[in-house]
This record gives C-alpha cells, structure tokens and sequence, in this order.
C-alpha cells in the first residue's frame, strides 16, 4: 500500500486548477487550498449563494450518520470512500468517541489528501484507521486493501459523502455502489448523500456549469429520486432519504432543505 502511519509518499499537487476537495474545504472555512480554489469557490458562490450551506450540512450529516451507526446500529467498522481533506469531527473521531475500538479505512486519490493522511491516522489505539490512495472506479482495489484493516465477515458501513456527483453516468455509479455493497455481509450499511437542485434551481446547475469550465473535475446534481435510486436493495433508516439537514437533528436544530440529499441503508 503507498501510505502508512510512517508518513505519505511524495505527491504532485497541480496549483494552476482547482481542486473539489479544496474548494470544499474554502467552503467549509478551512485552509488546505490554493488560490485557484478559492477563485473558482468566490465565482461558484457568486452564482449559488447557498452553496456554503450545502457544505455545513453535507458534513452535519456525515457526522450524525456516522454517530447512528456507531452508537444505534452497533457499527465497528467503516469504509470513507472519498475522505477529502481532514476538518474537525472526521469520521473516525465520530466513530471512535462512541466506540474507540473502531475500524476506519479512508479511500482517496487526491494527492493533497495523500499528504495530510498522517492526520487520519491518528485514531484510538484501541482501534485501527488506515488511509488508501486509490480511486472509486477502482473498487476491487478499494476491497482488496481495505481487507488488511477491515473484517469482511462482520458489518461494515461504507461511505459516499459528495462523491457520486464526480461520476458522470448514473447507471456506473449504482454499478459503483454494487460492487462496494455486494461483498460487505448483512448488516452493514451504506451513508450516502449527493447534490441536488430542487432548492435553488436553474442558478445551481450554472454554477456547476461554470465550475466545469474552470477545469476541475465536473460535478453533477441527481434528483432525490435517483439519489433515493442509490439504495435499491437496502432497507432505509428512518426518516429514508431527504434533504440532510432533515435526517435526524440534533435535539433544538430548526432543519431547513438545502440541495443535498441523503440517507442510511442497512443491507439485509
């Protein structure tokens, strides 16, 4: 495997285009990006003022769902393909505070990533995490590593926070999604929530336009009935999918819908 809790291997990092992990993390108020990314963040905020909102609530949702599955569903085990860059409450901080003997695996290809992966290696000993630099199209390389980490005769949850949207075909990505799910037993779960524009509409899908043709890698929205498409076969936890400030608020939290929907499924 290239990385280690010894330390990442050298990466290239290209600063003259911006970067979806980068620009998530401008979004989300953090520092690991680059000029470029804070560019193409401003010109994509300008078009759709509400995309901040969509950050918060995406990251909200990772992190009750991942505190669901650790503390209601009883899971040890989690697979976050697509980490993205380290912020606070990543997802073996969540996972580990309920349960310190957790299992997490991290899956990315971005090099930035790669060189902050010391910062998701820093789990309880009680438990394990482990980082892997591999793509999501490539998911028997993703089950082949993550099985040195993970136990595949027991639950596992997988993870897809914001990913789906970077592929483009809908049936690849179900297609994605099956041949993670297929191989993990019953009773593991799937944490998914993707882009929507029900909510702000035309000016989310030019800002996506636009995006594009700054030379990141291009994103797409889906409607809550393909992203709802995304757990056929699985059984839904309550309240299914919905806009993710809506799926299990934190107690006093006044949810509003932004243009990201999700939801947790349990394989049978």
């Amino acid at each position: 495997m290239e990385t280690s809790a010894d330390g990442p291997a050298p990466a290239k990092i290209d600063t003259s285009v911006p970067h979806s992990a980068r620009i998530w993390n401008y979004w989300l108020g953090g520092k690991d990006n680059y000029p470029v990314d804070r560019a193409a963040g401003d010109q994509f905020r300008a078009t759709f003022p509400g995309v901040d909102d969509v950050a918060r609530a995406s990251r909200q949702f990772l992190v009750r769902s991942i505190r669901y599955l650790a503390a209601e569903a009883g899971v040890r085990q989690f697979l976050d393909v697509g980490t993205g860059l380290p912020t606070a409450d990543n997802t073996h901080e969540v996972a580990q505070r309920v349960a310190p003997e957790s299992h997490i695996v991290y899956v990315d290809n971005d090099p930035l990533v790669l060189i902050h992966a010391r910062a998701l290696l820093t789990g309880n000993p009680l438990g394990a995490t482990d980082y892997i630099d591999a793509d999501l199209h490539d998911p028997d390389r993703i089950l082949r590593e993550a099985a040195r980490t993970l136990d595949f005769t027991k639950p596992v949850a997988l993870v897809l926070s914001g990913v789906l949207g970077h592929v483009a075909d809908t049936d690849d990505a179900r297609g994605l999604i099956r041949s993670l799910m297929d191989p993990l037993p019953s009773g593991s779960y799937l944490s998914l929530n993707d882009g929507t524009s029900v909510v702000a509409g035309p000016e989310a899908d030019k800002a996506l336009d636009e995006y594009a043709d700054t030379g990141a890698v291009p994103y797409r929205n889906r409607t809550p009935e393909v992203i709802a498409s995304f757990f056929a076969g699985l059984e839904l936890v309550d309240p299914g999918v919905v806009s993710v400030p809506h799926w299990r608020p934190d107690p006093g939290a006044e949810p509003r819908d932004v243009d990201a929907f999700g939801g947790v499924g349990r394989k049978p």
